[in-house]
């Protein structure tokens, strides 16, 4: 697992980003051993995924952390439109079932958004949207968060149980057959879901061949921003983006002139003034209350107050995990903790600048677009 990047300037050999900044490899946690190993490269690529693990709901793996974009911060990088997170509007609400996605095609073939029986067991997307459970993702995304909040739940109902056992064994066998291993029967009784953070539109700020702002560091698919994706990434184009961008990395990689000198022998990595954490519980406890604070704070709606509620916490996370950094040994969960929290400040640094409602980035404040369209683009600073 990354640990950190390893530059020319981390190393004091050049003083500024702008003056023969350069990626030499990285350290990285050899889970088997429990050990930090050091790579050396003329070339580094970043492909670590996006970081919906910031958030209590996502769609994402457990490893989407956030690692190759908080690390290549660290090292000097600009990142951009961090503040364009897309939420898949229907994640299947079981404690059994992380990450598991109901299809929007469920709504396409007529599914029907209710609240449960207890706050009234009606149906709410037209009052939201004339095209009601066919609005675009975000909006359906919304409209389920502002009635989650509105009446106290935790999820709301998808009910399609009105088509044929047949016509959805047809459509829909495996997440019939999902639901059925977890009791649920869709051909008589309503889905539970609940909206789950699905992809990091922005990133760390890329060319089209991938190039990052350093020399020799590269960054490719979620974890890269190029700006295709703008306010609001169209399904699908994430997967064509991997693979367009990864052709164009090894591209530009095999067509570049190696390094004028030859790279300089790598530190080993220094853990001899570090001891053994004796309170693992507290790297949980702060796991647990940043994803709960950024679904709940810098979530699907947003407002200034909940934004400046969110910015104060994470400053007091930053501090206790760079304590903890600084005097135990590393481990995944410290690391994946400490990538988290900088990639929380960088999401809602972002949503503070946009003074304005633009594709997923939706703010009570500022509800309609301003002026024409343009990125967020957050600067590293000096030291």
């Amino acid at each position: 697992m990354l640990v950190d990047l390893i530059t020319a300037r981390k190393l004091g050999l050049v003083q500024n980003r702008q003056s023969g900044q350069r990626c030499l490899g990285l350290y990285a946690l050899d889970t088997a051993s429990d050990t930090v190993r050091t790579f050396r490269a003329p070339r580094t690529i970043l492909a670590t995924g996006g970081a919906g693990k910031v958030y209590l709901y996502t769609s994402n793996p457990d490893t989407a952390t956030g690692d190759g974009i908080a690390a290549a911060w660290r090292a000097g990088c600009r990142v951009a439109n961090m503040e364009f997170i897309q939420f898949h509007p229907t994640c299947l609400y079981h404690p059994r079932a992380k990450s598991f996605l109901i299809s929007e095609a469920v709504r396409g073939e007529g599914g029907l958004l209710k609240l449960p029986p207890s706050a009234g067991g009606t149906r709410f997307m037209p009052a939201h949207d004339e095209r009601a459970e066919l609005a675009p993702r975000d909006i359906v995304a919304r409209a389920i968060d502002d009635e989650m909040k509105r009446h106290g739940l935790d999820c709301v109902h998808l009910d399609i149980s009105h088509q044929s056992p047949e016509f959805l064994r047809a459509h829909f066998p495996n997440i019939l057959a999902r639901c059925a291993e977890l009791g649920i029967d869709i051909t008589r009784e309503p889905i539970p879901v609940v909206p789950a953070a699905h992809y990091t539109c922005g990133g760390v700020l890329t060319d089209l061949a991938g190039r990052t702002d350093i020399d020799g560091l590269y960054a490719i698919g979620e974890t890269g921003c190029t700006g295709l994706h703008g306010a609001n990434r169209l399904a699908s184009n994430s997967l064509l983006e991997c693979i367009v961008l990864a052709q164009a990395a090894s591209r530009a990689i095999a067509e570049e002139a190696p390094p004028a000198a030859p790279l300089p022998a790598l530190p080993a990595w220094d853990d001899s003034q570090v001891r053994d954490a004796d309170e693992a519980v507290v790297i949980a406890h702060n796991w647990d209350e940043l994803r709960r604070f950024m679904w709940d704070y810098v979530g699907i709606v947003r407002t200034s107050k909940r934004l400046e509620r969110a910015a104060h916490r994470i400053a007091l996370l930053a501090a206790e995990i760079d304590e903890f950094y600084a005097s135990f040994h590393v481990t995944r969960d410290l690391l994946e903790l400490r990538n988290l929290v900088q990639v929380a400040d960088l999401i809602v640094r972002s949503a503070r600048l946009r003074r304005e409602s633009r594709g997923l980035h939706y703010s009570r404040d500022y509800p309609r677009a301003a002026g024409p369209a343009a990125p967020t683009v957050l600067v590293p600073q000096e030291g």
